[in-house]
């Protein structure tokens, strides 16, 4: 029995102040990106602010996709915190996680994209 390979992320193709582009997506700010696909990332889903932070429940897409490594973004400016309960969240679930400035973020995130189950929260902006 053939083994099925795993599901590619989708690659972030540009990142600046307020603009973002993934392959195969529309371009735009804030992403949610993960094995298979992504979307725009809205905050007011689970009431997401710079503090406390990204929240438990936006990263239960990511785990609910099946991704193994997590990166965060802290954005530009470095802003946007993660709540400890989203970090617990993410422990538990034995993913590997990273949590860094954007263009960092970014550039961790489309590494293994192409070999492993990565996920990622994307913030452009401060």
């Amino acid at each position: 029995m053939e083994k099925e390979s795993p599901r590619v992320s989708p690659q972030v193709t540009h990142v600046s102040w307020g603009r973002m582009e993934v392959e195969g997506l529309p371009a735009g700010k804030d992403f949610k990106l993960y094995p298979g696909g992504g979307r725009e990332w809205d905050w007011n889903e689970h009431g997401t602010r710079h503090d406390p932070g990204i929240r438990p429940g936006d990263v239960r897409e990511l785990l609910d996709a099946g991704c193994d490594v997590v990166v965060l973004s802290r954005g530009m400016e470095l802003r946007l915190k993660t709540m400890p309960e989203t970090l617990r969240v993410l422990a538990d679930a034995g993913v590997e996680v990273h949590v860094e400035e954007t263009t960092e973020a970014v550039r961790l995130y489309n590494g293994p994209a192409v070999s492993r189950a990565v996920g990622g929260l994307f913030h452009s902006t401060c």
